[in-house]
């Protein structure tokens, strides 16, 4: 695509997406014939909760409530343990959702005019929740802003179709493409592969486009049918709102295909999990620089900072970059996933790859996290652990040449050990807060213990006759 279409298309896309105000977006529903306004808001999964409203009465009342719970709430619908500390508010009091009217766009599957708008939670004296997954990214940029420094972040997330399945006890299997047939092998960066999925695609772009969303690329990944949507770089709250949009797009245009889209970071045995690689670099608010690169051109002591907190803190932080037991069935050393904190120029191996780039796009790429995690939570934890390594002034391990897969694992095998690891961290405590860090703890916990409930395959196949 040319320069001239390029930026038409970024023109259009504005135009799509966002207003200023209530007023705004008032006329921006009138002219578009809205019936109804999605009135969003993600919880700690990154599920949107929320309500649906006649536009009339959500512009005479733009502000809703909501019970506490919903950032409480586990994958599987339960609660936190109320006894337990962070296990929520025993009242379930409501919480005040305000309408981010610069999140404003379309529902372009829905059979009627349809709106949606991504809201922020507030306590009813006016502070932001701080369980909130967004008000929590919105608290860790400010942290950088107080010190000068604006993150940028581009999203990579990577994700399986599959056929229909309405049985949990059978596996997954790739969808019937264009041909009839299903993929075998594997089909890393195989455009006939992606033409399978045309007509879906094409949807997805159709969809992308109606609600602002740009997608920089797409390509297929290594597993059968999974593939990889990149997003352009920007300010992370913005990147973050469009993964969660993204998610629910790509869910949405795989069923109207008769196929499910899956996030899960491990979802088909023997396959390659998926993961949402986080690029990140800091610009000086002033002069806009990349702060990365001195100068000269060289990498800066910032640079190396982000590298060295990105490797000590990422350990703490795989429950959030890693939020299900499911997730680390991906982080094994079979796999192509990271199982360490070592980093490398150019190097896929690793848990943190420096991409080669010019000085002015010098970047870190966290390869850690899974895409089944929430975009705000995940973007939040990378940026401060790189934040937490520049204002310490630490220092990284040399790079690696070779390969990291060899090396030893740095990083927790499961969901409870990485918990604990979270919660036993002063410095992130301190960036996330206590509250925070308590609630997301106990509802991993009551997560697990779901888990647990469940007999695996695995262990009828060798427990059953042989123990």
């Amino acid at each position: 695509m040319s320069k001239k279409k390029r930026a038409g298309l970024r023109e259009r896309i504005a135009d799509r997406r966002g207003a200023a105000d209530a007023e705004a977006a008032s006329e921006w529903v009138d002219e578009r014939g809205v019936e109804e306004v999605e009135c969003l808001v993600p919880d700690q999964a990154g599920v949107a909760r929320g309500k649906i409203m006649p536009a009339q009465k959500f512009f005479n009342s733009p502000t809703m409530n909501m019970p506490s719970s919903i950032f409480h709430q586990t994958i599987a619908g339960g609660y936190a343990d109320e006894d337990e500390p962070g296990g929520g508010d025993p009242a379930d009091s409501d919480l005040v959702l305000e309408p981010d009217f610069s999140t404003l766009c379309v529902v372009p599957w829905a059979s009627d005019p349809t709106a949606q708008i991504i809201h922020d939670a507030f306590h009813r004296d006016g502070r932001p929740v701080e369980v909130s997954p967004r008000q929590l990214l919105r608290r860790v940029v400010a942290l950088y802003s107080d010190k000068g420094w604006a993150p940028v972040v581009a999203p990579e997330i990577e994700f399986y179709l599959v056929k229909p399945n309405t049985d949990p006890d059978y596996p997954l299997e790739p969808p019937i493409g264009r041909s009839g047939r299903p993929e075998t092998g594997r089909q890393s960066y195989s455009i006939s592969a992606v033409n399978e999925f045309d007509e879906l695609f094409e949807d997805i772009y159709e969809f992308s486009e109606a609600q602002g969303l740009e997608i920089d690329t797409l390509i297929h990944e290594e597993g059968a049918a999974q593939m990889e949507i990149n997003l352009r770089h920007g300010d992370p709250l913005a990147l973050a709102d469009q993964v969660f949009l993204f998610k629910r797009t790509i869910r949405e245009a795989a069923l109207k295909h008769k196929m499910y889209a899956t996030f899960m970071a491990k979802p088909i045995a023997r396959q390659p999990g998926s993961a949402m690689h986080i690029h990140q670099s800091v610009r000086d608010m002033k002069s806009n620089v990349n702060i990365f690169s001195d100068e000269r051109g060289k990498p800066s002591p910032e640079f190396f900072g982000f590298l060295a907190g990105t490797q000590k803190y990422l350990p703490a932080v795989m429950c959030v970059l890693a939020p299900y037991v499911n997730s680390y069935r991906r982080l094994t050393r079979q796999s192509s996933a990271p199982i360490n904190v070592q980093w490398g120029y150019d190097n896929r191996t690793t848990g943190i790859r420096v991409p080669p780039s010019v000085p002015e796009a010098r970047r870190v790429e966290n390869r850690v996290p899974s895409s089944d995690a929430n975009p705000y939570l995940a973007i939040a934890a990378s940026l401060a652990c790189g934040y937490l390594g520049m204002t310490e002034a630490l220092t990284p391990t040399e790079p690696i040449d070779g390969s990291a897969h060899g090396l030893d694992y740095d990083l927790p095998r499961g969901l409870l050990e990485a918990v604990a690891a979270f919660e036993d961290c002063d410095p992130l405590r301190d960036v996330f807060g206590s509250t925070f860090v308590a609630t997301y703890g106990a509802i991993k916990r009551a997560e697990f213990e779901t888990f647990m409930q469940v007999i695996s395959p695995w262990e009828r196949e060798y427990l059953l006759l042989n123990v």
